[in-house]
């Protein structure tokens, strides 16, 4: 028996490395995945953008903001003149965190008392936030220890924390929006990836080519099936996310309904390329895993998009799962404009358009 194993196992192999496309699968995508996540894949909180309302016009107020923005920690400042420019900012996820510097900040230490500083930070992306909190905290009691000497006691600054659209920073209001958007894609890309490796595997491909379909209709009856099944996959777990675990959703229903459904598409257009690539279910599998790991690790989910180097975020415009949960936590917890929607939802408009041309003109090549 040992024997015939042995054979078993050499003849599985050898079938694996002759076959090209099974070498590709095998060499290549392991490959893009280190290069991706050894940048991604970090829990480190840098290159944050922030923003400082100071109307302290003292020397501790301009000491502090020199301070902050000296700060590796923080790659961008936004210098801001006014309460409404600052909660634009956080709106929009321009910046993670604001500081607000009081005006009797500097007076207030000039006398002896106790500083204080108001840091509003992004509930939406919670653990990010209270990491950039604490680094806003640390400098400003090293600035106070600093100013005092270590001898003296020093004035503690008190560092008042607000935390905006998810006030108690409970982290389901921050998973469940996302599992709207991935499990979603997974169950989408999966059935699109399948759907022909699967006919070519069955011998109904075939009988398939001899209808009197075309091309453009036989891709439209691959993909509509797909969309359907993965817009009603992301509702019911919508449904879920309000009636079973509380979160609350203060946007649009129509809104999300059109960018789940903006969101589907441009995946069944990745699923599409892969189906038309891919000759068997094992390689169709492999090829949705490819996409399906990087897609989650640079969406924003795993890691905030800041940390990673300026031209990994660039290649985060191309991915769909990021726009797509942008979109629903901002649905979910802030009540998201349709004009803040359209300008998260039109990449994907334009990912899912060029993504369904491309695996069109593939599709009907291998039909040729």
């Amino acid at each position: 028996m040992p024997h015939r194993v042995t054979a078993l196992v050499i003849k599985e192999l050898l079938i694996l490395l002759r076959d090209p496309r099974s070498r590709m699968l095998l060499i290549g995508p392991p490959i893009l995945q280190l290069l991706i996540f050894a940048f991604a894949a970090t829990l480190e909180v840098k290159n944050v953008s922030l923003a400082v309302y100071n109307e302290d016009n003292g020397r501790h107020g301009h000491e502090l903001t020199q301070r902050l923005a000296a700060s590796p920690s923080f790659s961008f400042l936004y210098f801001v003149k006014g309460r409404a420019e600052l909660r634009d900012l956080v709106d929009r996820q321009s910046v993670l965190a604001a500081v607000h510097i009081p005006q009797d900040f500097s007076r207030s230490i000039a006398s002896g008392k106790q500083g204080s500083l108001q840091v509003i930070l992004d509930g939406r992306r919670s653990n990010a936030a209270q990491i950039v909190n604490g680094y806003i905290a640390q400098l400003a009691s090293q600035y106070s220890r600093e100013l005092l000497g270590p001898k003296e006691r020093a004035f503690l600054p008190f560092v008042e924390e607000r935390n905006w659209f998810n006030s108690n920073l409970l982290y389901i209001w921050f998973t469940a929006p996302s599992l709207v958007g991935i499990l979603s894609m997974i169950l989408a890309l999966v059935l699109t990836a399948l759907s022909v490796a699967r006919e070519r595997e069955l011998g109904t491909f075939d009988q398939l080519l001899l209808s009197p379909l075309q091309a453009y209709e036989i891709l439209a009856g691959k993909t509509i099936p797909a969309v359907i099944v993965g817009v009603i996959e992301g509702m019911l777990i919508w449904a879920a996310s309000i009636l079973f675990f509380d979160v609350p959703f203060t946007g649009s229903f129509w809104l999300l309904f059109l960018t789940i459904v903006l969101f589907i598409l441009s995946i069944v257009g990745v699923g599409l390329f892969i189906s038309a690539l891919a000759r068997t279910q094992q390689q169709a599998i492999l090829g949705a895993f490819t996409f399906l790991a990087p897609a989650v690790m640079l969406s924003g989910y795993a890691a905030p998009v800041e940390n990673m180097p300026p031209w990994l975020q660039t290649a985060t415009w191309c991915n769909p799962l990021k726009h797509a949960l942008i979109t629903l936590k901002g649905l979910f917890l802030k009540d998201m404009s349709f004009i803040d929607v359209w300008s998260n939802t039109w990449p994907m408009l334009i990912i899912g358009f060029g993504t369904l041309l491309l695996s069109g003109w593939f599709f009907s090549r291998r039909l040729e």
